[in-house]
């Protein structure tokens, strides 16, 4: 059952970034990487919560997590974001969705985990969707939420630069820069107003996200 939403004043540890969405600390399984938490309400298309990547997996994220009613499904923008993804799994029985070219990550290691995959750009209902942006890692993707004028949730395939702007970063890690830098031109085509990077929130010196515009 889900809770009704919860203010942003309602709970002053909870880090909100827009209304019905709210962000964990960086996590150390997933490198440094930052999980957002997309609330349900009455309101919304969507139904149950979604997880975008992996939190830590501590009892400060389950109480947060249950506050709000739990979580149906988890989202993972490219492969460095699996984390414990096992632990959410079991404890809520939600329904991971993945990149098919990088959910092999997870059948190979955890194979009880339920494993949604998918190959193109895919409308996931209630205003979600699905955008494969390789280049990052050869599954990497962005979940675009339809709420607040459009939400990017960029994964590490798009973070902030030091004046706040977003950016392609080229590690040695990246899988296929070329292809990463035709990704970026390709989300040009979507309609957001907000994107919500995976990592380096500390470049925005203290805001919540990136703006568009």
């Amino acid at each position: 059952m889900l809770h009704r939403r919860i203010r942003l004043q309602d709970v002053s540890d909870e880090r909100w970034v827009l209304e019905g969405l709210l962000n964990f600390k960086p996590n150390r399984h997933t490198l440094g990487g930052t999980a957002y938490l997309l609330v349900a309400s009455p309101g919304d298309q969507f139904e149950g919560n979604w997880l975008v990547d992996c939190p830590l997996w501590s009892d400060e994220t389950q109480a947060v997590i249950d506050r709000h009613g739990g979580v149906e499904n988890i989202f993972l923008t490219h492969r460095g974001a699996i984390g414990e993804v096992h632990h959410f799994q079991r404890r809520y029985g939600c329904r991971v969705v993945m990149h098919e070219q990088e959910a092999y990550l997870i059948k190979a290691r955890l194979p009880a985990t339920q494993v949604h995959t998918f190959r193109e750009d895919t409308l996931l209902g209630g205003g979600l969707s699905a955008i494969w942006t390789p280049g990052h890692s050869p599954g990497s993707s962005c979940l675009l939420w339809d709420g607040h004028g459009g939400v990017l949730f960029s994964g590490r395939h798009l973070l902030s630069d030091a004046e706040g702007r977003p950016t392609a970063v080229r590690t040695a890690k990246t899988f296929h820069w070329t292809r990463q830098q035709a990704s970026v031109e390709r989300l040009c085509s979507y309609t957001y107003r907000y994107i919500c990077p995976g990592a380096a929130l500390g470049l925005l010196k203290g805001k919540r996200y990136i703006t568009t515009g």
